[in-house]
C-alpha cells in the first residue's frame, strides 16, 4: 500500500483528516447515567480510553444501544454533559467499548486544552 509523506497509509491519512478534532489517549474515571439495552436506568463509574472535544470512547459495564442518550459527569468539576451513543464495540473483560458524541460542543469537559498541541506545532513551524 502506498504511504503518505507522514508515514501513514493513504487510507489512514484520509481517516485522520476526516476527523473534526484531535483525539487524545486519556484515562479518566467518570460517572455515566443512562438506560441499558433492556431500558432500565443505570448509573455507573466508567473509564475513558480516548477523548476529543466532541466526545470520547468509554468502557461501560452495562449494555447500551446506538443512538441512546447518556449523561456523563466529570467527578472533578461535577459538570454534566449529555451525549449520544454513536458506537458500541464487542464486550470484553472490562466491559463494552462505547463511543459517545456530545450534543453540544464541550472542549473543556475533559480538563484538556485540545488546542495546545496544535499551537505548539504551529510555533515550531514558525521557528524553523
Amino acid at each position: 500500500m502506498r504511504r503518505a509523506d507522514d508515514g501513514l497509509t493513504m487510507q489512514e491519512a484520509a481517516f485522520a483528516t476526516n476527523r473534526r478534532g484531535q483525539r487524545i489517549f486519556h484515562r479518566m474515571k467518570l460517572q455515566a447515567l443512562g438506560r441499558n439495552h433492556a431500558g432500565k436506568k443505570f448509573r455507573e463509574v466508567c473509564e475513558t480510553l480516548v477523548v476529543n472535544s466532541h466526545g470520547g470512547l468509554l468502557i461501560l459495564k452495562h449494555e447500551v444501544d446506538n443512538d441512546e442518550m447518556l449523561v456523563l459527569v466529570n467527578p472533578e468539576t461535577q459538570e454534566e454533559q449529555e451525549c449520544r451513543i454513536v458506537f458500541t464495540g464487542e464486550s470484553g473483560a472490562k466491559g463494552i467499548r462505547v463511543g459517545v458524541e456530545f450534543l453540544t460542543p464541550a472542549p473543556h469537559f475533559w480538563g484538556i486544552d485540545f488546542d495546545a498541541p496544535r499551537q505548539a506545532a504551529e510555533q515550531q513551524d514558525l521557528t524553523h
